[in-house]
């Protein structure tokens, strides 16, 4: 059957069952992932998923249920399936589902790109990477104990309807590349350089981005940096000023601003897996989050972001939201049930990792508004402190409160300049301390939108792409190494 007929029974027979709201997903998700290691071509991975999820509300209560048999009679099954969850769960739901109200959308959204990975033969993709090792080889030579470079491609064809009266379509093309080159010393130490970032560049764009973020030409920095890494000093345990690399920032505001903003994570939905939120909604337009330069925005329409969309899960049109606004806490990452527990709109962050899951709040792109000064500038006015870059490591507790995070490399700033190498930098805070001592960033020539690739989070487990929108920052009197 066709998707319009697959779906309009689905949705009659949730009604017919006495369902007050029902929103059908149809999906097709195909990736493919090439990588390439040490000159040799690991195993390919190419997947395609294609199925139906049924969310439905009755006795005010959620019921959901999911199949990749798109058969009628599998369709129907499924359909009452799912009320009769939901019909379960309101005999022991102490709480009626309310839903912020959402107008009724029938729309189309296809990502923009300009070269669609897919109609590029996988020989051609594994030869860009072999190039890619080939320029690694030589600029290593003996010396580096691994290389690696990778490129991944998604489509993911959606297809939404809901008893409200949306119809929505939507064709969200993804693309990613990374490279690293790595070495070790002695038994214990391990070194590595990545680019764009340890997790490689993740966008909403077409097979360009591995053109446009030219890697070859980058390996000659990454190799030098490794190699000296081998000699690099320890990070001294003190506290300075600390400037990141934009990369880096981005991991910073996944973990100390998405997370702990999510509303289901607020209201404890996250408690018995990976944690709550020291920002309860009692703090909205109360806490002093960050510094006065600190504005950071939750924006599904940025272009390109990995996170972009026109409409999320449950058929809430996309739009720029101020999380932060001037250092002041004044919004979530919501859905349509937790935003009514607040009394806003939802912020269009209700996402399924595919058609086979049940939607639940999200980080989208969330972009921190750049400065009026650029990187060189912020590092010239550093008498003292350190420049950290690349995503090594991260720890951060339940409530989102306390970390540490750690980096690829540093190098000591005196006298407003990078001097000596430094390996393994590490640092740590409290999150809303760390942030209201931000005192500069970048500017938007340092920009860039950090496509992060694999978000966990929910039970049953549900992987997100997610991105922050980032320039290099510096923050006053953090304590770093220890």
């Amino acid at each position: 059957m066709e998707k319009e007929k697959i779906a309009q029974l689905a949705l009659d027979r949730c009604r017919s069952q006495g369902a007050t709201y029902a929103d059908v997903r149809i999906e097709k998700i195909e990736d493919e992932n090439v990588s390439v290691s040490s000159g040799t071509v690991e195993p390919i991975e190419q997947t395609i998923s294609h199925g139906i999820g049924i969310r439905v509300i009755k006795n005010g209560a959620w019921g959901f249920a999911a199949t990749d048999d798109m058969s009628e009679k599998s369709i129907a099954e499924k359909a009452i399936e799912a009320v009769a969850i939901a019909e379960a769960s309101a005999m022991v739901n102490k709480t009626p589902v309310v839903l912020a109200p959402v107008d009724a959308f029938q729309g189309q959204f296809v990502s923009p790109l300009e070269i669609d990975p897919f109609a590029i033969s996988l020989d051609e993709k594994i030869s860009f990477l072999m190039d890619i090792d080939k320029v690694m080889a030589e600029a290593g030579g003996e010396t580096l104990n691994s290389r690696n470079c990778f490129a991944g491609f998604r489509r993911r064809d959606k297809y939404f309807v809901s008893s409200a009266g949306s119809l929505i379509s939507q064709m969200l093309i993804q693309t990613g590349a990374g490279l690293s080159v790595g070495l070790t010393k002695g038994h214990r130490e391990s070194y590595e350089r990545s680019f764009p970032t340890s997790s490689g560049q993740y966008e909403s764009k077409g097979f360009e981005l591995l053109e446009e973020l030219k890697s070859k030409d980058a390996v000659p920095q990454l190799v030098e940096e490794v190699k000296m890494l081998l000699s690099a000093e320890e990070c001294p345990a003190k506290t300075t000023t600390l400037l990141l690399s934009g990369d880096q920032v981005s991991l910073q505001m996944h973990e100390s601003i998405g997370h702990p903003l999510e509303l289901d994570r607020v209201f404890g939905s996250e408690r018995n897996f990976s944690g709550t939120s020291f920002a309860t909604p009692e703090n909205l337009n109360k806490l002093k989050y960050a510094s006065d330069i600190v504005t950071v925005t939750s924006d599904p329409t940025t272009p390109h972001g990995l996170a972009s969309y026109a409409y999320d899960d449950e058929g809430v049109a996309a739009y720029p939201a101020d999380l932060i606004k001037n250092g002041l806490l004044v919004n979530y990452l919501s859905s349509r049930e937790t935003a009514a527990r607040i009394g806003l709109k939802s912020t269009a962050a209700m996402r399924a990792n595919s058609w086979a899951n049940i939607p639940i709040v999200r980080i989208t792109n969330i972009n921190l508004k750049p400065g009026d000064k650029s990187f060189e500038q912020l590092l010239s006015e550093i008498d003292d402190g350190i420049y950290m870059s690349g995503v090594r490591s991260w720890s951060i507790d339940d409530a989102r409160r306390y970390f540490q995070f750690g980096c690829e490399i540093g190098w000591l700033i005196e006298g407003g300049k990078l001097t000596t190498p430094i390996k393994s930098p590490t640092y740590s805070g409290c999150t809303t301390d760390f942030w209201n001592k931000c005192s500069g960033i970048a500017d938007k020539n340092s920009y860039r939108i950090w496509g992060t690739p694999n978000c966990g989070k929910g039970q049953p487990g549900q992987n997100a792409r997610t991105a922050q929108g980032a320039s290099p920052a510096r923050f006053d009197h953090i304590e770093i190494g220890g």
